[in-house]
Parts: C-alpha cells; structure tokens; sequence
C-alpha cells in the first residue's frame, strides 16, 4: 500500500478553511522526487495542484481535482487530501505509475518526430525547425497542458523573426510532432490547441515563389559554377531539371542516358504525398529530358556505375538537404544576380512558369517536375492566367477589316 504523507496544514477540512483564500498556491507535502502536492484556497472548494520537475530543472503545473472543502470526495473531481496524493502520482508517472512514463514534454515530442522521420527515410530537419523557434519554457511544458492561446502567440511572435510562409512551415512540423505524440498517448487529448493555435497565416504562399528569367538563371549557375565546380553542377542539373535538391542528390551514374541527341535523366521521385511507403516511391524513376551541354559535363563527372553522380568537389555525396548545407554560397549568388530573395527553389519555379509560357500542357509539366496538376494550378494560377490569355486570344472573333473601315466611314 503507499505511503500517505501527513501535512497539518492542508490534510484536514478544519485547517485548509482556516487559509486566505488567494489566487497562489499555498506549498504542501512532497510525495517523491521531483512531485508536490499544493492547494490554492479559494472561496468556494479549493484546488489540489499538482507541481512536478521535468527533469531539466524546470517545474510544471496542474490542477488535480477540487478539494472537500464544503463537498463530499467523490473519487473523481473533488478528492481528499490523501486522495489527491495518489492521483497526484499517477499524473505525475503516467497510469502505470512508472517514472519513465511521465507526461511527454514538448522537448521530448520533437525527438520522437525527428526519431520517426528518420525511420521513415523523411528529412529530420523537420523536427530540428521548430525547436529553434521554441521557448526554453515551451519546450519544457508536458504537451497535454498546451493551450491555444500561448501556441497562437508563439506563432505570431515569429512574424519578427521570420516570413510568413516560414512560420507556417515551422507550425505544420510542430503541428504533425503533436499529433504523432497524441496518437500514441491516450493523455493527450488536447488536440484543438494545436489545430486552433498553430493555424496556418492566410496568404503566405505567393511570396516564397521567386520566379527569374532565363537571363537571371543563366547568371544563376553561371555564377555558381566560378564559385564551385561541384556546386556549379548541381545547380546546372536544377536549372534545367527544375527538379528539388533532394531528388538531384540520390542520382546515381546509371540515372544518366548520355543519347547523342535526346539525352536524359532518370529522376528519383520525391517521398511527398502523405505515403507512409516513402522508401519504395523514392526508388521510383521517372525521365527528365536534359541538354546535350549538360549531359557531357555529367558524364565528365560520373565515376563509377552505382556511385553518385552528382559530388562535392572533394569527391563525397551530397548530404540528403543540400540547400540547409549551402545558405553562404547561396547568399552570394543571390547577391550576384541582384535576387536578394532567390533560393535553390527559385529555379524549380521558374522552370515550371517557362514551360507554362512555352505552351507546355500542366499535365506534362507536373509530371516533368514531379508534382499534381492541382498544386500547378494551386501554386503558379497567375503564370497560367498568363498563359492562356495568348491561346485565348487566337480563338476572338475577328472583323473583316473592309468592313469595319466602311462602317467607319459611314
């Protein structure tokens, strides 16, 4: 049987009366290591509190349960004070009452995330995002005690640090670390605080899509390849791919069909789509046409039949990331071609936009750059706006221009 702990001051009905009532808790009896028990008197039933250590010298609170101040104990939400001590416990070290099972804090959701993205062969950045972000107080709080109202204010504290299109990434990885933390503890039953606090910002989408000219690409990787010549070819494969950094690292030498006048590449496939399978899409090819230019500096490069095909310049892979490994080679580039905001993405958009202007049907071009037709549409309307004003055009109807001057003259 466990032990009860004793406390003059708060263990009777009698004496807990006789305290102010007052909005702090008044200190009570430890039960364990690192687990309280308080009160807060107040003027109807008072409150047992629970204060526990999260094992990183920092304290979190809860209430328990009502006191029987002027109400019998019903087991449930109004307890004794010896009651309120097993319960107390078992909030505390979860319902088996082992310390290894003590409410998950914010700290320890992200590295179950980023444990699963690994395992799911997913980018384990994000589950790195967010924790930059995060307060030391948010990180230590048990996720089962966030409320809306302090995620929203965290969300909107980033506008100062960050754009908005960032700040709804950074709140959709701490979004889905919350939400695989739910699915697998029954304690956590606070999910509106996430989907409520951490809501997308409306209209944050149009500004992350730079579009450059073919001139500002042509600077792009012109300027890229006098910095590093391994660097240089990657983003010459992104110039005129348009595909995403993460699917350019995993080609291999066997990827590339040097033919003598249609060369391409065979293009891994992104692991996006919600597919928990993410290993077997990404083995999946698909072909990209290239430029007999490109195809000669790859083949230059390649070495060796299953070694990939695209290196750093002293000869090892890529990491799976390349653009969170490159942000000052980067920041010159942008510099270079007067395109302060331009990314490594900047050149998948801007392929996606010149073949919509080239007349390119958007089915072919999301296959092309690996992606659905409603994320085209979605992502790049104003393009095609653009680009069916001039086939739209062909189809007005048109006066006999005899006609109209006579009518004119008349």
């Amino acid at each position: 049987m466990a032990r009860k702990v004793r406390h003059s001051a708060l263990e009777s009905r009698s004496a807990r009366l006789k305290l102010q009532a007052r909005r702090r808790p008044y200190s009570g009896p430890s039960l364990a290591r690192g687990i309280s028990l308080m009160y807060r008197r107040n003027n109807t039933n008072g409150t047992w509190v629970l204060k526990a250590s999260d094992g990183h010298g920092a304290y979190w609170t809860k209430a328990v349960a009502f006191a029987d101040d002027y109400d019998g104990s019903d087991g449930r939400t109004i307890l004794t004070f010896f009651e309120a001590q097993d319960v107390a416990k078992k909030l505390a070290r979860g319902e088996q009452g082992s310390p290894d099972s003590a409410p998950i804090t914010v700290d320890a959701v992200l590295k179950d995330y980023k444990r699963d993205l690994e395992a799911r062969n997913a980018n384990p950045y994000n589950a790195e995002s967010p924790r930059i972000h995060l307060t030391p107080v948010l990180l230590a709080k048990p996720a089962q005690l966030l409320t809306a109202a302090e995620l929203k204010r965290w969300r909107d504290g980033l506008l100062d640090k960050v754009a908005p299109a960032t700040v709804n990434r950074i709140c959709r990885c701490l979004s889905a670390a919350l939400q695989l933390a739910a699915q697998h503890d029954e304690r956590i039953r606070n999910r509106q605080a996430w989907v409520i606090g951490l809501a997308s910002l409306p209209d944050a989408l149009v500004a992350r899509n730079v579009i450059l000219s073919d001139d500002e690409v042509r600077d792009f990787v012109s300027t890229a390849y006098a910095l590093d010549d391994g660097f240089g070819l990657l983003i010459d494969v992104l110039a005129i791919t348009g595909t995403r950094p993460s699917q350019a690292v995993r080609l291999i030498v066997e990827d590339l069909h040097d033919h003598p006048v249609r060369p391409k590449l065979m293009m891994p496939k992104s692991g996006k789509g919600g597919s928990r399978n993410r290993a077997q899409k990404k083995a999946e090819r698909y072909s990209v046409p290239i430029t007999m230019q490109l195809a000669s500096r790859l083949k230059q490069a390649a070495k060796g039949s299953a070694a990939p095909l695209l290196l750093q310049n002293d000869g090892t892979p890529w990491p799976k990331h390349p653009g969170q490994h490159t942000h000052r080679l980067m920041a010159r580039i942008a510099a270079a071609i007067g395109r302060p905001e331009a990314t490594m993405y900047a050149l998948r958009h801007s392929s996606i936009v010149r073949m919509l202007l080239q007349n390119i049907p958007i089915r072919l071009v999301a296959s092309l750059h690996n992606t659905s037709v409603a994320m085209i549409e979605k992502t790049y309307s104003k393009y095609i706006t653009e680009h069916s004003d001039e086939i739209s055009r062909a189809a007005l109807l048109q006066h006999p221009v005899a006609r109209v001057v006579s009518s004119m003259q008349g």
